[in-house]
């Protein structure tokens, strides 16, 4: 749909009465864009977002270990479990038809995986599961199993480097499994992440994120807040 716009500058209907300018807190950082992906205009993904308070401002330590002055926390968003299965049904939409029909199994990286894999695996109408790490390296576990050859999609709530992603997906094909895709709620690479197979997410936001030497001085001076699943050193 290649539409564009400034989060500040949705339109009024999705709009919260504080939502038309940024806080002091993010004033003079670069604004958050988005990117709408049928079938859900941003402003409704965004809406969604905004509605549960999952749409987060401070000084995060991403697991990617990059930092952020905004941070969308998955889990509210998900905890609805009404609007876990519309953003889950519109996430499936995204997937062409064709390989659609392909899927046997959606795997989702706990945790933030967890919920969007199992609702992406009620959408399509196939069994879901989940990797986790129990000595820091994804696996199958809990009687999980993929057959040889099985075609997976791999879920995730949010990707930003892809990092989760592809250790993910190198644990679906150490089980047996074939990644036929990609998909998450969320990219906030800016569309430049690459998880070797084509990556369907229902939304794109460009998050600035900042290496440690590159932390701006207004943010630097916000506490730092990490709020990802991957245990940061």
């Amino acid at each position: 749909m290649g539409l564009y716009a400034r989060l500040q500058g949705t339109s009024s209907a999705s709009r919260g009465k504080n939502d038309s300018a940024p806080t002091r807190l993010t004033q003079g950082l670069p604004a958050i864009r988005t990117k709408a992906i049928p079938d859900m205009q941003a402003e409704d993904v965004l809406a969604e977002f905004r509605a549960s308070k999952a749409l987060l401002e401070g000084h995060f330590l991403l697991s990617s270990g990059r930092h952020s002055a905004h941070y969308l926390q998955c889990a509210r968003v998900l905890m609805d479990p009404m609007r876990a299965s519309r953003l889950a049904a519109a996430l499936a939409a995204t997937l062409p038809r064709d390989l659609r029909k392909d899927i046997a199994k959606v795997v989702a990286p706990a945790m933030g995986g967890v919920i969007i894999g199992h609702e992406m695996g009620r959408a399509l109408g196939v069994e879901a599961m989940f990797v986790e790490r129990p000595t820091g390296t994804f696996e199958l576990r809990r009687g999980f199993a993929l057959e040889p050859g099985e075609k997976v999609l791999m879920v995730e709530d949010v990707v930003t480097t892809g990092l989760s992603s592809r250790e993910a997906i190198k644990a679906i094909e150490a089980a047996g499994g074939v990644v036929v895709a990609g998909a998450s709620l969320v990219d906030r690479s800016g569309g430049t992440v690459d998880l070797g197979v084509p990556f369907y997410p229902l939304i794109a936001l460009n998050f600035p994120t900042y290496a440690d030497d590159e932390v701006p001085a207004e943010l630097a001076a916000v506490p730092v807040t990490k709020p990802g699943s991957r245990a940061q050193p």
